[in-house]
């Protein structure tokens, strides 16, 4: 399969799954996949602990960034282990920093910040890589590029950030502004492209009171910026431009944070340009001086491998554990509860 091939395979799979996403997430339907019985409260009620769509849709979003890092990387001739090294390494930094961040700018104890870890993981990303390179390489397997890591890297969390801003829908959370307040411009463009949210349990209902109003669609624009640029870098990658992959996607991500933050709604902390947007530029300023004084000379990547190598056992367990570690983390809701009864259908006894 030519890269070509396989960027517009994965551009329309994905962007097929982006336009269910925009239909049918924004409905009360999408937010809790299910409930469990926790506590016994009246006869025959429970309180329950609620499942969401919020965690489910993370949890994929996760498992396919930490697929395509593997399909990137194994490309290279990297083993499997030593990028799996470099998965757990980064996960074990950026999910628990994501909360703390988020609980330091937010002053809030249940929340997360995508942002913050991804400031996190571009600044870690080129020590991880030469650390784990030297502790983890055995005699004759390739020397990979740091850069090239780095640029790996970036390409998975823009697909992860695309993919993982359906989540953001159906829990009506990283909303933008009703429509009727924004520019006259923009109400024309969004007239009939916008989010109508559902369900007093959405975010945008219970901290804003914007539920049944017309929502300027800021996640579905990002989904689709992150995307393009996850599809682009990775399209470089293949083609051995490492510097180019890198700077397409952590400069797009990271300068379309700042942007879009603008557009947004819901509480970021406090001040006209908050922290996540100034965390955002020291990424994209980071980002700039990785691709000018690392090397990016190395072992040029080949597509077939790669595909190859990630259909093996190790790789599709690591993918598995990725995505239960990453449901756990987010699809129990700490915001809702739920209060369960059961009932027996007396027809079919």
């Amino acid at each position: 399969m030519s890269n070509e091939m396989f960027i517009v395979l994965v551009a329309l799979a994905t962007g097929g799954l982006l336009a269910w996403g925009f239909r049918n997430l924004p409905s009360e339907r999408f937010q809790m996949l299910a409930s469990l019985p926790m506590v016994k409260q009246d006869p025959g009620t429970w309180r329950g602990i609620n499942l969401t769509w919020y965690g489910l849709l993370s949890a994929n979003a996760q498992a396919l960034a930490a697929t395509w890092l593997l399909l990137l990387m194994s490309a290279l001739g990297v083993p499997w282990l030593t990028t799996a090294g470099l998965i757990v390494v980064l996960v074990t930094l950026c999910i628990p920093g994501s909360h703390w961040l988020a609980q330091l700018v937010e002053k809030k104890a249940h929340t997360f910040t995508v942002g913050g870890a991804s400031f996190l993981g571009l600044v870690a990303a080129p020590w991880l890589g030469w650390l784990v390179r030297r502790l983890l390489a055995r005699p004759g397997e390739p020397d990979f590029p740091v850069l090239a890591w780095c640029a790996a890297i970036t390409s998975a969390y823009a697909l992860g950030e695309g993919l993982g801003r359906l989540a953001c829908i159906s829990f009506g959370c990283c909303y933008g502004r009703p429509l009727n307040q924004c520019h006259p411009i923009l109400r024309r463009l969004f007239s009939r492209a916008h989010f109508v949210f559902q369900g007093h349990t959405k975010k945008v209902a219970y901290a804003s009171g914007w539920e049944g109003q017309a929502i300027f669609p800021i996640q579905a624009i990002s989904a689709c910026v992150n995307l393009a640029a996850a599809l682009a870098s990775a399209y470089l990658f293949l083609r051995g431009a490492y510097a180019g992959a890198l700077l397409t996607s952590a400069l797009v991500t990271q300068l379309w944070r700042v942007a879009s933050e603008f557009l947004r709604a819901d509480f970021r902390g406090a001040g006209r340009f908050s922290a996540y947007q100034k965390l955002a530029l020291a990424g994209a300023v980071w980002s700039v001086g990785l691709a000018i004084f690392l090397p990016s000379s190395g072992a040029e990547p080949r597509l077939e491998l790669g595909l190859a190598s990630i259909w093996a056992p190790g790789p599709l367990l690591l993918v598995q554990v990725v995505w239960v570690a990453s449901f756990a983390y987010y699809g129990l809701s700490r915001v809702t509860t739920s209060k369960i009864s059961y009932s027996v259908i007396v027809d079919n006894v």
